[in-house]
């Protein structure tokens, strides 16, 4: 089926009806040997149904990583906001504050985020599915975790708590510092399964806040 035709938004339950269970076939059965059939049925409504909200069953994958994706992102926005809200409202507040609410922060994506059912869910179907999928994790989506720690860091420029010339490139050195060294040196950054998770987060974070702390 071509792609080119406009698609339908339709009915918002029929809509999850189809990614829930495009998404648990293409986990149990894979990519290849899940059919448009199979996700229809499963999903109790038409193969034209699903032709017509998705096009083909490439576009279904790409958007059932997304919306996975997007639900992660919602995950790490409000964890922004639990954490890191109150400290836009203290310009007086001092450095070892900043410190705890960053590391704070960051453990709790660290357990809550990144030992969730839905993060493995993403990973085990970009793993796999690589091949067809054009962008990799959360590149393919607008909303991003790199944006949403990026507008945080942002705010906390604005009240003169941090130095952020580019609070993008903040936020991706950020995240390089803690979960990307924890990746690299552990081959995971899930605190609830490696102890070894947290000294690294902290002082990922203290060399972030060496870098961008306002003198």
């Amino acid at each position: 089926m071509p792609t080119t035709k406009t698609l339908r938004e339709g009915s918002t339950p029929k809509r999850a009806a189809i990614l829930s269970a495009a998404q648990e076939l293409f986990l149990a059965d894979g990519f290849d040997r899940s059919s448009v059939d199979a996700v229809a049925a499963r999903a109790e409504v038409s193969k034209r149904t699903v032709y017509d909200y998705f096009g083909d069953k490439q576009t279904l994958l790409k958007a059932v990583v997304d919306a996975v994706g997007q639900s992660l992102v919602t995950t790490i926005r409000r964890t922004l906001d639990d954490t890191l809200t109150d400290l836009t409202e203290d310009a007086e507040l001092e450095d070892a504050e900043l410190e705890d609410a960053l590391v704070t922060f960051s453990m709790r994506i660290a357990t809550d985020m990144l030992g969730s059912a839905e993060y493995a869910t993403l990973q085990r179907l970009v793993r796999a599915e690589s091949a067809h999928l054009p962008h990799r994790g959360y590149n393919s989506m607008a909303d991003t975790p790199d944006e949403a720690i990026a507008e945080r860091f942002a705010a906390l420029a604005a009240a003169r708590l941090l130095e952020v010339p580019d609070p993008r490139l903040a936020a991706d050195q950020f995240i390089a510092l803690t979960f990307g060294v924890a990746l690299d040196r552990l081959g995971s950054a899930n605190a609830t399964e490696d102890a070894r998770v947290r000294p690294l987060v902290v002082e990922g974070v203290r060399t972030f806040l060496r870098a961008y702390r306002t003198r």
